[in-house]
C-alpha cells in the first residue's frame, strides 16, 4: 500500500471520515411538508425558479413514480414510508463560493470531514451538499479558463439550460425504474460537469453529500459530459448521523463519454445504518472511449446500486470495480451492468464483498452482447469473504449473448477467513481484531490500490474500524 507523508495524512484526514460526525442543529430557511404530491413537486421547481420544461418533466415523473411498482427481485423495501419523508429542505438562501461564507455549523461538520483542507492541496474543485442543496462549490481558475464547467446541478441548469436539456434524462429516463422517477420528480443538488474537447483535468473533482436530519430524502442528480479526447476523475463521498428513524438517498448519475475520452467515477460511501441507499448510475461510451466505475460501499441499511455502462461504438471500453462491506443488520446488493452494442468492445467487472455479524452481501450483474457486437471481450470476477457462520453472500449473474464471435469469462468464489493465517498472525502478537482487519484489508487490496493515495488510506481506516468493531 502507498506510504503517505505525515503532511498528506494530516491534510487528507478522513475525507470520508472513519467516524461519522453526529447531527448538528441547523435552522433551515425553507422546507416542504412531509410526503410528496404534485403541489410539492411544483413548489420545489418554483422555489428553484426553473424553466417550464423542467417543471413539466418533474410533474410527469411524479405520475410515473406513483404508478411504478416497487422492485421485488432484490432486498425488501417494504419498510420505506414515503409519506414520512421530507423531500426538500433548503439550509441556506444561496450557494457559496467562499468557504468562509458557509454557515458555521455546516462548515464545522464538513471541516471534520476534511473537505476544505483536501481542496486546497489535492483537488481541482470541490462541492458540498447539505440535505437538498449544494452549500458550497469551487473550481480552479486555470480550469475555468480552459472551459471546464463544474457547478451544482441547479446552477448548471440556470447557467447552461441548453446543455442540460440536451442530456438530462437521456440515459436514465424517468420510466427506467420507480426510484429514477422519484429522483426526476424531486431532484435537488448534485453536480454538473462539462469537460471540453481535448482538455484533461489532472486532479480529481470532489463532491460530498451529507444527510443530517431524520426522515430526510436526498435526491441529488449528477450529469457529466466528457467531450472528445478529454479526461476527468470525479469523486463522491456520503455520510449521515445515526437516528432511530430511516432516511432515503436516491440519486441518479448520467455520464456521456465521447470519442476517445476517459471518465473515472469513484464513490466511497459511509452512510449510517438507517439509510436506504437506492441509486441508478449509468454511462454511455462512444468510439475509443473509456469508462471506469470504482464503487466502494460501507454502511447503510440497504444499498441497491449497479453502476452500468453502455458501449455504444467500436473499441469502447468499460470497467466496473466494486467493493461492499455488510455488517450487522446491513444488506449490500451491488454489482454492475455492461451492454455491448458495437464490435471490438471490451469490459471488465470485478466485485469484492465482505460479510460480517450476520450481514448479507450480493453481487447482481448483467452482461449483454447485442447482435453485431462481434469480437467483444468480457471478464467477470466475483470474490466474497465471510467472517463468520451467520453471514451470507449471494451471486446473481445474468449473461445474455446474442453474437457468436465473442470471448466471455465468468468466475465466482466465496471464502472464509483462513484459520491458519489468523493463527499465524495472532502467534506473532496481533489481537484477533487486528489480525482479522489485516486479512480483510489484504482482501480489499485490489480495490485500495486503484484509489488515489489519499483516498486509499481512508478506505483502509474505514475497513479497520468496521472489522475490529465486529470482533470479540
Amino acid at each position: 500500500m502507498p506510504v503517505l507523508t505525515k503532511e498528506k495524512a494530516t491534510i487528507k484526514r478522513a475525507v470520508y471520515s472513519q467516524v461519522r460526525p453526529g447531527a448538528v442543529q441547523v435552522k433551515s430557511v425553507f422546507r416542504t411538508p412531509k410526503g410528496l404530491n404534485e403541489d410539492i413537486v411544483s413548489q420545489i421547481s418554483e422555489r428553484k425558479n426553473e424553466p417550464d420544461w423542467m417543471r413539466d418533466l418533474r410533474i410527469a415523473a411524479y405520475g410515473i413514480f406513483r404508478t411504478k411498482k416497487m422492485p421485488t427481485w432484490g432486498p425488501n423495501l417494504s419498510k420505506i414510508n414515503f409519506d414520512a419523508i421530507t423531500y426538500y429542505l433548503r439550509p441556506q438562501e444561496r450557494e457559496m463560493r467562499s468557504w468562509d461564507d458557509v454557515p458555521a455549523k455546516i462548515k464545522e461538520t464538513f471541516d471534520k470531514l476534511g473537505i476544505p483542507q483536501a481542496e486546497r492541496k489535492f483537488l481541482a474543485g470541490a462541492g458540498a451538499q447539505w440535505e437538498s442543496e449544494v452549500v458550497y462549490h469551487s473550481l480552479q481558475e486555470s480550469l475555468k479558463k480552459q472551459g471546464v464547467i463544474f457547478e451544482s446541478m441547479d446552477e448548471g441548469l440556470r447557467k447552461y439550460p441548453y446543455l442540460v436539456r440536451q442530456y438530462f434524462g437521456k440515459i436514465v429516463p424517468a420510466r427506467d425504474n420507480k426510484f429514477a422517477a422519484l429522483n426526476t420528480a424531486a431532484w435537488s443538488g448534485g453536480s454538473f460537469v462539462y469537460v471540453p474537447k481535448g482538455v484533461s483535468v489532472a486532479l480529481p473533482l470532489q463532491a460530498y453529500f451529507r444527510i443530517n436530519e431524520p426522515n430526510m430524502g436526498q435526491f441529488e442528480r449528477t450529469l457529466i459530459i466528457a467531450e472528445e479526447g478529454s479526461s476527468v476523475h470525479y469523486v463522491e463521498g456520503c455520510s449521515a448521523p445515526r437516528y432511530t428513524k430511516d432516511s432515503l438517498h436516491s440519486a441518479v448519475v448520467e455520464i456521456f463519454v465521447k470519442k476517445h475520452a476517459r471518465v473515472q467515477y469513484t464513490t466511497i460511501q459511509n452512510w449510517s445504518g438507517n439509510v436506504f441507499n437506492l441509486v441508478t448510475k449509468r454511462a454511455v461510451v462512444y468510439e475509443g472511449g473509456e469508462m471506469f466505475w470504482l464503487d466502494c460501499n460501507l454502511g447503510s441499511k440497504i444499498t441497491m446500486k449497479y453502476p452500468s455502462i453502455i458501449l455504444r461504438e467500436p473499441h469502447a471500453k468499460g470497467e466496473i470495480l466494486s467493493f461492499a462491506y455488510a455488517g450487522r443488520g446491513q444488506r449490500q446488493d451491488a454489482g454492475g451492468k455492461v451492454i455491448h452494442c458495437a464490435p471490438h468492445t471490451s469490459s471488465t467487472i470485478s466485485s469484492r464483498s465482505v460479510s460480517n455479524q450476520g450481514g448479507r452481501s450480493s453481487y447482481r450483474g448483467l452482461v449483454k452482447v447485442a447482435p453485431g457486437a462481434h469480437d467483444a471481450t468480457v471478464s467477470v470476477t466475483c470474490d466474497a469473504l465471510m467472517l463468520d457462520s451467520v453471514s451470507r453472500s449471494d451471486t446473481y449473474p445474468t449473461i445474455d449473448i446474442a453474437e457468436e464471435q465473442v470471448s466471455v469469462a465468468h468466475e465466482a468464489r466465496v471464502n472464509r477467513i483462513s484459520e491458519e493465517a489468523l493463527f499465524y498472525l495472532m502467534s506473532r502478537g496481533l489481537s484477533q481484531g487486528d489480525a482479522t482487519s489485516l486479512l480483510v484489508n489484504g482482501f480489499a487490496q485490489a480495490v485500495i490500490k486503484k484509489l488515489p493515495m489519499e483516498y486509499a488510506i481512508e478506505l483502509h481506516r474505514l475497513l479497520t474500524l468496521e472489522t475490529k468493531g465486529g470482533i470479540g
